[in-house]
């Protein structure tokens, strides 16, 4: 292997990957990453790429992530989307993947691979998975022409938008249920080629489209739920747009007024897409009657969208000021590689 000639930009956001030990837990503290970098050997080969790293201010953990740090995140890199091979976005694990979902929708024209990556257990530890995580990232995104926004962790890089957290304390922290890995980390780096995404044929500079904070929402149903609870969830304003998860292909409970109150406020215009609680499979609104009735009430299919990219994605729509018909209409079009349906715009 070659000398490398390549350079990645690192937003270092916050995160266990950078954090230091403390009386009450591990902190995040500034200058801390870099200087563990600096011990590792590794990163001073001929092979690894020269790399610049913007720490922010504040670092975050990522539990504190908002709509607002996706914007900085995305304009930090499309800011500096010409100066560098790739990008790399250090980040916590417990949002990982609603970052990782929403910037495919927010970086318009995106021409280089966009890493995310994290830690379970800090740098500084003498056990951490923190090296292998941020050394791969490095080197994929130096490497390897991948026009998307995927997250890199343990032995798996996914598209983003189709990752979701499924393990706390692992080291295979991130899983794709409803699609293929992008690539497998092992004693080399594969990547499945056919089923990147093709980059985009506008050479224009890449732009950044913005999220609707706070106008949407998550509601799991439950046995037993409360019409009023749905009712008052549903209020015009502020929401605009909910992702409601239903049981097994998109079953909800036949309650009249719980129907009733779904039914209201799709009449009202707020977009309610529905997601399945199961990891791994895809809504089908024709199959039962408890789907049905959902349907009839103006409720749309979020297929086999994970909750994390039905919400970015609503967001991002709502964020271009489009009618909640047209917002309908996009949710259930493959926009980002985000679901398994034909592509649009």
């Amino acid at each position: 292997m070659s000398p490398s000639s390549k350079r990645v930009y690192i937003a270092y956001t916050g995160g266990t990957i950078g954090m230091k030990k403390a009386p009450a837990g591990y902190v995040p503290a500034a200058g801390y990453l870099q200087k563990q970098m600096k011990r590792l050997p590794e990163l001073k080969s001929k092979k690894m790429p020269a790399f610049d790293i913007h720490e922010y201010d504040p670092l975050q953990d990522s539990s504190d992530m908002t709509p607002e740090d996706w914007l900085k995140i995305a304009d930090d890199i499309a800011d500096r989307h010409n100066h560098y091979d790739g990008f790399v976005v250090l980040h916590g694990t417990d949002t990982m993947a609603y970052t990782a979902s929403a910037l495919p929708f927010m970086l318009q024209g995106l021409q280089k691979p966009v890493i995310i990556t994290g830690a379970q257990i800090p740098l500084c530890e003498i056990r951490n998975d923190a090296r292998e995580n941020l050394i791969t990232a490095m080197l994929i995104a130096a490497d390897f022409v991948i026009p998307e926004v995927c997250l890199c962790f343990g032995s798996k890089l996914l598209r983003g938008n189709r990752a979701t957290k499924i393990d706390a304390d692992g080291f295979e922290a991130f899983a794709s249920p409803n699609f293929p890995a992008l690539g497998t980390v092992g004693t080399d780096i594969k990547i499945n080629w056919d089923l990147v995404l093709s980059p985009s044929q506008v050479s224009e500079p890449v732009n950044v489209r913005p999220m609707s904070a706070s106008r949407v929402a998550v509601l799991r149903l439950f046995p037993g739920i409360s019409s009023d609870i749905v009712r008052n969830v549903l209020q015009p304003p502020p929401i605009k747009g909910v992702v409601l998860e239903t049981y097994g292909t998109g079953n909800a409970p036949q309650d009249p007024q719980l129907i009733g109150a779904l039914q209201t406020a799709s009449e009202q215009g707020i977009v309610i897409i529905n997601c399945t609680q199961c990891s791994k499979g895809s809504v089908n609104m024709a199959d039962y009657a408890t789907s049905s009735a959902l349907a009839q009430a103006g409720v749309i299919s979020g297929f086999d969208m994970t909750v994390e990219a039905a919400l970015a994605k609503m967001a991002c729509l709502f964020g271009r000021d489009l009618k909640p018909e047209i917002v309908k209409k996009k949710m259930q079009i493959n926009m980002r590689g985000e679901l398994s349906r034909p592509s649009g715009g």
